[in-house]
């Protein structure tokens, strides 16, 4: 077994990218084959779990695409997730795809189309010397679900939330409840109430998606600030809480996708506003409402995500058959609610 895997990090947030190595996925879709990865669970013990990798840790498999009007198709692998979309990951895989040649690289722009389990997405690259500068992503059309919710959450209290889709299922809560400030020393506190604001809201709530029966949960809790404004463009500040147990270092390009679809949705930004996300590292997405559509029958927008990767190494992960833990392994100092 060698698996080769492109390293990389959107704005903070680790993205590695699988470029070889692995065979044929069952299944017709690529949705459908982001289900059997989720259920078989093999790929992801052995790419995910320690010693290769960590809860820090999100990989990208790189398949052939379904759709003839994709480029490129990807399956998203998160700590515990196989997710429909990630803005992370797909900026994570633009840039790899295009830096490796894998896709030929037109400067100062290239255009593709890219195939995730949840829908197709539409990358505009900005390319100089090589380099991939930022990637603007299209994503899937994005929607808000349940307004002012009331969510006990054990240890915390009554809560007021909010719950939106963005490419993923979010419940959204002021920061203010909390007493956070987004900052990096909160990071610990923020993944344990995130954790417990999940764990809760799947427990109480109901997520729907209109036109994915498959995707029936709360993924993320995003804890976030109010809305504030520099030089007239919305900023939203946010931390978001991963399972099992961890914050985001990027702002969440899904999360900030479903924040759009919520101000939409109140009356709050219209299309074409742009809003800044802002993660707790204070790294940065350039976000915009590009227009209104449907999904089924819900009103809904599709919105844009626009950041910067990284790619930090090239490696082979290779499993010797004497190996005791071909699996790899789990254990709670690192990998939080896992004995």
């Amino acid at each position: 077994m060698r698996i080769e895997v492109v390293s990389a990090h959107a704005e903070g947030e680790v993205g590695d990218v699988i470029i070889g190595g692995v065979d044929q996925i069952p299944g017709e879709t690529i949705w459908e084959q982001s289900r059997f990865i989720a259920k078989d669970q093999s790929l992801r013990k052995f790419i995910l779990n320690e010693p290769r990798g960590g809860v820090f840790r999100h990989v990208n498999l790189l398949v052939k695409p379904t759709d003839p009007a994709a480029d490129v198709a990807f399956i998203i692998m998160e700590p515990e997730d196989t997710p429909p979309m990630s803005g992370s990951n797909s900026i994570c895989v633009a840039t790899v795809v295009l830096e490796t040649g894998i896709v030929k690289m037109i400067e100062p722009v290239t255009e593709l189309v890219m195939q995730a389990p949840g829908g197709l997405v539409y990358v505009s690259a900005k390319c100089k010397d090589g380099k991939v500068t930022q990637v603007k992503v299209k994503n899937v059309a994005s929607f808000a679900g349940l307004l002012d919710q009331k969510l006990e959450v054990k240890g915390v209290g009554t809560l007021t939330v909010d719950t939106a889709f963005g490419g993923d299922s979010f419940v959204i809560v002021d920061s203010t409840q909390l007493g956070f400030q987004i900052k990096p020393d909160e990071a610990a506190d923020l993944a344990k109430i995130g954790m417990k604001i999940t764990a809760s809201a799947n427990e109480q709530l109901k997520f729907i998606h209109p036109t994915n029966p498959d995707w029936r949960h709360f993924s993320f809790t995003q804890i976030a600030k109010p809305i504030f404004y520099e030089n007239g463009i919305a900023i939203s500040k946010n931390a978001v809480a991963i399972q099992p147990g961890k914050i985001d270092r990027s702002p969440t390009g899904t999360g900030c996708s479903a924040r759009l679809a919520l101000l939409h949705h109140k009356g709050e930004l219209k299309v074409g506003d742009e809003m800044i996300g802002r993660s707790i590292i204070d790294s940065q997405f350039f976000c915009r409402i590009e227009d209104e559509v449907l999904i089924g029958d819900k009103k809904g927008i599709t919105p844009s995500v626009a950041g910067q990767a990284w790619i930090t190494g090239n490696h082979v992960h290779t499993l010797d058959p004497t190996d005791p833990w071909p699996l790899g392994y789990k254990l709670s100092d690192t990998w939080p609610n896992k004995l």
